[in-house]
C-alpha cells in the first residue's frame, strides 16, 4: 500500500482501488486476507465511503470477494476454479480464432505485433499487474478483431478471472513462455493455417493452466498491511 505509515487523504476511490490492487497482485495481501473497511479508512486517511467505492471496483475486477455479513476478502482462486475457467476458455477461444483468422487485416496484425513488443518487454519484469494485463489483452485484441461483441464480453469476464489466478500462481518464466506462444500463434494465424492456429491456442491455454502452482501459495507479509488487515 502507498505510504503505509502515512495517511493519504487526497486519494479518491479509484486511486485507493489501484493501490490495493497492486498490494494484492504483488502478494502483500495474499488470497483470503480480510479487508476491513475501518482499518483501510484509517490506513488511507479517508472516509469509509471512499473505501466502499474502492472495494466495489475491486469486486468488479474479481480481485476481491464480498461475503454477506462477513465482509470483503482477497479472492482465493482454487485449482478447481482454474480448471473450469480454462476449460470454458478453450471452447470459446477456438471459435474466436476461426473468426479472427477469417477477418484479420494487415492493419490488425500490425497492431497486435506492436502489442507483442510491449508484452515481451514486460514479461520478464517484476511488475506482475502490468505483465498480466498485457498477456490478457492479447486475447481480447484477437476477440475484438473477430468482431463478436457477445463473445468479447464473455472472454473479458473469463480473462479477468484468469488474470487473478495467474497473478497468484504463475511464475515469471511461465509468463515469458506465454508471450512466446502468443508470437508463434500470430505467425501461424497470419499464414492462414486455421486448424494449426486453433491447435496452438488450445495448447497455449493448456500450458498456462498446467504451469499454475497451487501448492506454493503466497503467505502474508509483515508490516502495517498485515497488522491492519488480518
Amino acid at each position: 500500500m502507498k505510504n503505509e505509515t502515512t495517511a493519504t487523504s487526497d486519494m479518491n476511490g479509484e486511486d485507493i482501488a489501484a493501490d490495493i490492487a497492486r498490494a494484492i497482485i504483488s502478494q502483500r495481501l495474499p488470497p483470503g486476507t480480510r479487508l476491513r473497511e475501518e482499518a483501510l479508512a484509517r490506513a488511507y486517511g479517508v472516509s469509509r465511503t471512499k473505501i466502499r467505492a474502492a472495494l466495489l471496483m475491486l469486486t468488479k475486477d474479481k480481485l476481491i470477494t464480498t461475503v454477506p455479513d462477513k465482509g470483503a476478502f482477497v479472492s482465493k482462486p482454487t485449482a478447481e476454479e482454474a480448471r473450469d475457467i480454462f476449460a470454458v476458455r478453450r471452447i470459446l477461444e477456438v471459435a474466436m480464432v476461426r473468426e479472427f483468422v477469417a477477418r484479420a487485416t494487415p492493419a490488425d496484425y500490425r497492431r497486435i505485433e506492436r502489442h507483442l513488443k510491449d508484452e515481451r518487454k514486460i514479461a520478464a519484469r517484476e511488475d506482475v499487474r502490468l505483465r498480466n494485463l498485457l498477456l490478457a489483452d492479447f486475447h481480447l485484441l484477437l476477440a475484438e478483431v473477430a468482431g463478436n461483441t457477445v463473445l468479447t464480453e464473455m472472454l473479458r469476464e473469463l480473462s479477468a478471472r484468469s488474470s487473478v489466478i495467474t497473478a497468484f500462481y504463475q511464475s515469471t518464466m511461465d509468463a515469458v513462455c506465454s508471450s512466446d506462444e502468443h508470437r508463434e500463434f500470430l505467425r501461424v494465424a497470419r499464414e492462414g493455417d486455421v486448424e494449426r492456429a486453433c491447435a496452438l491456442m488450445v495448447e497455449h491455454l493448456e500450458h498456462v493452466e498446467q504451469a499454475l502452482d497451487f501448492e506454493d501459495a503466497p503467505r502474508p507479509r509483515g508490516g502495517l498491511v498485515a497488522a491492519l488487515l488480518t
